[in-house]
Parts: structure tokens; C-alpha cells; sequence
């Protein structure tokens, strides 16, 4: 059971609805959450996005149908999650991947080989698609293979919206369940494992701010 202490009550439903793992007593999990600043009105071409008291959401007009669409679930999540759930090209955010290759059209149980930047202590890791959700926006990852130390490894993304000050944001949780390599502890892994993913978020809110303010402040290309 994930130590759910000091968290609001949306973030524990959130986690108790999308992070439920299957643990054995030779196995650690937990779960890191990161709130991404994106005070951005335009995602896209033709897509505005708004705050209205407490919504969120988004607007935008349907070419096929020539009529205007609107979201009040998802909008502010689009951003973050168009990288996220990129299970094809991790190296997009993720700054430890080098190099990653799927092989066939990507679906629930496609297979990805990931090359690792040399400094940690892997240098390959072969890992399965297990869920692409895009109404819920959830990803989940299964390593099944590779050069490295995290065996039987299953991490769980979910992406949220929130207003963070009065301007769009997301809510990402991380959570994962992994083997304890012998002769180390379930504490050290776990805080090896939640070094990486902190790494993993801060570049993801990086890259997700810093191109929502560039289309905050670009022109939009009509051609």
C-alpha cells in the first residue's frame, strides 16, 4: 500500500483509481507527482484554451464538420500528454534515453528497445506497451528485458488537469512497482528508482512549459 499521507483528496483518488499495482513481498513501489506550470491559451493551430472559474477546457472548430467542439475534461492536459504518451520516442523528455526503436505499428502489447545514455547503470532495456489510454490519459509501461537491474519493473502515468493560479496546469502521477536487486534494500531501490523519474518529470515540465509559451508567443502557421 502506497503512502498516501499529506495528500489532497483529489491526488489520493487519483491514485487509488489509476495506481492500483500487484506487489509481492520481494518488491517495492511508490509514486511521485509533479505539478506542471502551463499558462498557455493556444495548444495547437485553431485550439484555444480558457479557465472559467473552476474549469478548464479547451475549444476549437471541427474541420470535418465545420462546427465548434469543446472539451472541458482534457484540455489542459493535452500538452503534457501529447509527450507522454509518445511510447515510440521517450527520448522526447526522458534525458537518460538515447535511442529508442518499436518495431510494427504501435499497440497495446507493442514492444519498444531503449538505448540508455552511459551514466547510470544500464546501458539497454526492452519494455511493453500495457495501456494507451486516451480519454483517461493513462500510459503503463512493462520492462520485460534489457541490460540493467530493474526486473519485473511496471510503471503507471496518469495526466490530469488543474489550474495552478488561475491558469492551466497538469497533474502527473508516476507510480511503479520493481524487484529488489539482492543485496540491496527496498528503501535504496525505491530511491534510486524515484531519483530517475524525478528526472523524468522535471524535464517533462520543461519541455511542456517552455512549448506551451512558445505558442504563446508565436504566430500561428495557416499554411
Amino acid at each position: 500500500m502506497m503512502n498516501v499521507k499529506g495528500l489532497s483528496g483529489t491526488e489520493i483518488e487519483y491514485i487509488r483509481k489509476h495506481h492500483q499495482h500487484e506487489i509481492t513481498d520481494n518488491q517495492c513501489n511508490s509514486f511521485l507527482i509533479k505539478h506542471i506550470r502551463a499558462p498557455i491559451h493556444l495548444i495547437g493551430s485553431g485550439v484555444v484554451l480558457f479557465v472559467f472559474g473552476d474549469l478548464t477546457g479547451a475549444f476549437w472548430v471541427d474541420s470535418d464538420s465545420l462546427t465548434m467542439q469543446l472539451d472541458l475534461v482534457s484540455a489542459s492536459g493535452w500538452y503534457v500528454w501529447s509527450l507522454v504518451r509518445r511510447f515510440d520516442q521517450p527520448q522526447k523528455y526522458k534525458p537518460f534515453v538515447s535511442r529508442c526503436v518499436v518495431q510494427g505499428n504501435l499497440e497495446i502489447g507493442s514492444l519498444r528497445e531503449v538505448d540508455v545514455k552511459s551514466g547510470l547503470p544500464a546501458t539497454t532495456s526492452t519494455e511493453r506497451l500495457e495501456l494507451l489510454d486516451d480519454e483517461e490519459h493513462i500510459l503503463s509501461v512493462r520492462i520485460i528485458g534489457g541490460d540493467h537491474r530493474l526486473r519485473n519493473y511496471s510503471s503507471i502515468v496518469s495526466v490530469h488537469p488543474e489550474v495552478i493560479e488561475g491558469r492551466p496546469g497538469t497533474m502527473v502521477i508516476e507510480s511503479f512497482v520493481v524487484d529488489v536487486p539482492e543485496g540491496n534494500t527496498k528503501d535504496e531501490t525505491c530511491f534510486f528508482v524515484e531519483a530517475l523519474i524525478k528526472c523524468n518529470l522535471k524535464s517533462l515540465a520543461d519541455v511542456s512549459e517552455r512549448l506551451a509559451v512558445q505558442d504563446r508567443t508565436e504566430p500561428i502557421d495557416h499554411d
